[in-house]
Formats: structure tokens, sequence, C-alpha cells
């Protein structure tokens, strides 16, 4: 993998490349973690939202409708270059991320509508997410005229989307339900093992280019931690508005800011060629949302011991 070193004013232009080996890598990596996550899904996971809709759907609803749309009006607001606002819309049509379960555990929320919301916005991310970018990208000038010069076609997208995280899907959770004994056994070190491959191949690609992730990771940064602190509030007010339970609230919040920044980079090398500004953004919010996930657990944890401490003072 390599990026041709340009101007910051020139960062439209530039490519980060992958073989085609490395992409079918990257590919590969992304199934895998979504299989380690299917291994600890169950049927019963969907038939919680039948029972008990509220907290799920006004999730879904923040991750799929509210999130896009704000983040429409956030690029037209701060105006980055054109490549990074495309990514950012991309980001924002991806489904919460495999990191959205810990955190949510970590920040007391409610853990059920967590899963929950992680098995229904894999599935309908195979849909929404081609579905947003295709949407949002064209209403804005400048990231349509990417669009057309990538010529994207959103079934090639609902296809990869489909491989990548519904096949995974399906056959972890029937692996699941036929063969339980097995499934309790690996799921664990399959999810580790999963995130390990993945993070090498992500560490890997950075290592090879760190000098010119270092010169162009700082014109993402702002918009990173803006795009970012909306998602966690989109997610977080959502759910006080719909007058769900403190602890739903809690997991709505972190399902929507965590987002599968994974599967924005294979999208991003399998239908925009690396685009540099789409490639930094997507591989910064990645290591952010991370960091901010905690952050946000750290606060929860905190808020709810300084509660415990005024009631029993």
């Amino acid at each position: 993998m390599d990026i041709a070193v340009l101007d910051p004013n020139t960062l439209d232009q530039v490519r980060l490349n992958f073989n085609p080996t490395g992409i079918a890598i990257i590919n590969a990596a992304i199934g895998l973690m979504m299989l380690g996550v299917a291994l600890e899904l169950t049927f019963e996971d969907f038939k919680r939202i039948a029972t008990s809709p509220k907290a799920p759907v006004i999730g879904l609803v923040a991750q799929f409708i509210l999130l896009p749309a704000f983040t429409f009006l956030l690029v037209m607001i701060i105006k980055p270059y054109p490549s990074i606002a495309l990514g950012m819309m991309l980001v924002a049509a991806c489904p919460g991320g495999n990191l959205s379960n810990i955190i949510t555990y970590l920040s007391q929320g409610n853990s059920a509508v967590s899963i929950s919301m992680t098995a229904v916005s894999s599935v309908a991310a195979i849909i929404m997410t081609p579905l947003n970018i295709s949407f949002w990208g064209q209403m804005n000038p400048s990231t349509a005229a990417i669009l057309r010069q990538v010529h994207l076609n959103p079934s090639d997208v609902f296809v990869t989307v489909f491989i990548i995280l519904g096949i995974p899907l399906i056959l972890g959770m029937t692996i699941g339900k036929y063969f339980p004994v097995l499934a309790r056994k690996v799921r664990k070190p399959f999810k580790i093992f999963s995130l390990v491959f993945f993070m090498i191949i992500v560490c890997g690609a950075l290592a090879a280019n760190w000098q010119n992730f270092i010169a162009y990771v700082g014109i993402v940064m702002l918009a990173v931690l803006l795009h970012n602190a909306l998602a966690l509030n989109i997610g977080y007010w959502s759910g006080r508005l719909a007058q769900l339970p403190e602890r739903d609230c809690r997991a709505v919040c972190v399902e929507v800011g965590i987002q599968n920044s994974a599967l924005g980079l294979v999208l991003v090398f399998n239908f925009f060629d690396g685009l540099g500004g789409m490639a930094i953004l997507v591989a910064w919010w990645g290591i952010w949302h991370i960091i901010s996930g905690l952050i946000t657990a750290f606060f929860f944890s905190r808020i709810k011991k300084l509660k415990n401490e005024v009631s029993l003072g």
C-alpha cells in the first residue's frame, strides 16, 4: 500500500492503493469479525425486538435516518474537502461497530438493547448503507461529482455489504443454533483472533505510510471530533426525547456513536480506489471512536457513581 505525497490543498487527488490481494484480505478480515459477532447472536435477539421494540426502533431510526441527515447538515456547515465530506457520509451510512456491545457494558447501559441493535442494524445495513451513501452523496454537489467519477452503483455496494455482513451473520447464527457447544467454545477466541487479524492489517498499512498519515490526519481530526460527538448526542437525545429509560438511552448513544469504520474502509478501497480524504478520515474515525467510546463509558459510569453518593449522603 502506498500513497502519493501531495500538498493538503490537493488532498482529493491522493489515492491509497491496495492491490487485489490486499483488498481480498481486508474483506476476509471484516467477514471474520462479523462471524465472531454472529456467534454470540441468537434468534432471541431478534424476537426481543418484537416484544420490546421501542428502544431498538428508536436506535435504528437514529442510526440510519437521523445520523446521515445531520451528517449532511454538518458537512454543509463546515464545508470540508469533498473527499472528506463523502467519507463522513460513508461513516454515517455504516451500522454500529463491533465494539459497541463492550462500550455499552462499560457505560452501564442496557446490553440487551445493544445486542439487539447490533443484530438488526447488521441486517438493515445491507440495504440502508448503499441507499444512504447514494442518496446523501448525490445531495451535495461536491460529493456527487465523486460519485459520478467512480460510477457508484448502489446494487454493487449492496452485494459487497451482503457478502461481508450478511453471509457471516447467517453462518455464525446457524453455527450457534445447531452447534451451540462448539459456538460457546470458539466464539471468544475467534472474536479475539479476528480483531487481532484486522488490527495487524491496519497497523501494517499505517506503518508503511506513517509519515503520510501523520501529514494528512490533522486535516480530518476536527471533522471526526465534531462528527463523532454529533453521533453520540443524536443517539442519547433520541432516547431521551422518546422517554426511554436511562440505560436504554446509553445503549442507543453508544450504538449510534460507535460506527463500523472497518466496513467503511472496505467500501473506500472497493469502490473509491482508496480516495485519500475518505480513507484517512475513516481510518482516523476507527481510532478516535475507541477513545471517545471509553471516555463516554467513563462519563456515564462516573455520573451513576455521583448519583449514588448523593443519594447515600
